[in-house]
């Protein structure tokens, strides 16, 4: 049997990127999947054709993940759709590198807005509708275990979701859910490579034992493991996944 089979997971921030690459593996795992998106609709319809053609079954709800009642929204039609929600993954995220000094007010508030405070609401959300026995993943970074200038504010926001993390494991761990974090390193999507010289992505390269940039599936597979029953008594962690940069 699947690992997924009869779960629904609601994974955010999933038109593409790693989010894409979780929606896909927790859909042959046997999940059926909720792919949220903020403004990629084609990209997000896509990705649900693709699980389609492949036997699996998903849908595409547009939600802000800053915006409280969009959020509450996004639980709620997808209850009403499949009946349930068993898993939530907290992928949506941006990344803004400046140099602190250079860092304006707007890039500060909009990086925690949708980093942190977006985290903050799906939790809220899944406090009272995610199903018992059910599991949360969030995304955080290994940026947060390494100093690199320009990553301050991305890494403050990820630290942020860490301790939100680890605190809510003790408020909601009596109806049997289980929490954890997981950090990737550098990986090969377009959030990554973003604004980055050929040079610059060299060297973070480096950093790896393995000299390579991980891929959004290695993520994936980890966090497929984490939502399924083989990991339960996984709690409150946070699990690099990074090649070892870190």
């Amino acid at each position: 049997m699947k690992k997924l089979t009869n779960k629904v997971v609601l994974v955010t921030g999933a038109s593409r990127g790693i989010g894409a690459a979780i929606a896909m593996e927790m859909a042959k795992e046997g999940a059926k999947v909720v792919i949220n998106y903020s403004g990629n609709k084609a990209e997000a319809d896509s990705l649900v054709q693709t699980i389609s053609n492949e036997g699996g079954v998903a849908i595409a709800l547009q939600a802000d993940v800053s915006n409280a009642a969009q959020v509450q929204a996004l639980f709620d039609h997808a209850v009403a759709h499949f009946g349930k929600v068993d898993i939530l993954v907290n992928n949506a995220g941006i990344m803004i590198t400046k140099l602190l000094k250079d860092t304006t007010d707007e890039d500060f508030t909009r990086q925690f807005d949708i980093n942190v405070r977006g985290t903050f609401n799906t939790l809220r959300e899944a406090a009272t509708k995610l199903a018992d026995n059910g599991s949360i993943i969030n995304l955080s970074s290994s940026n947060n275990r390494i100093i690199l200038p320009t990553y301050s504010t991305y890494a403050a926001s990820k630290s942020a979701v860490e301790q939100l993390t680890r605190v809510f494991t003790k408020e909601i761990g009596n109806r049997g859910i289980n929490v954890n974090s997981v950090s990737p390193g550098p990986t090969n999507t377009e959030l990554f490579r973003k604004g980055k010289t050929d040079e610059a992505i060299e060297r973070l390269k480096s950093m790896s034992p393995f000299n390579r940039l991980g891929e959004a599936r290695d993520t994936a597979k980890v966090v497929v493991f984490l939502a399924s029953d083989d990991a339960k008594w996984i709690n409150a962690q946070n699990i690099g996944v990074n090649g070892g940069m870190s």
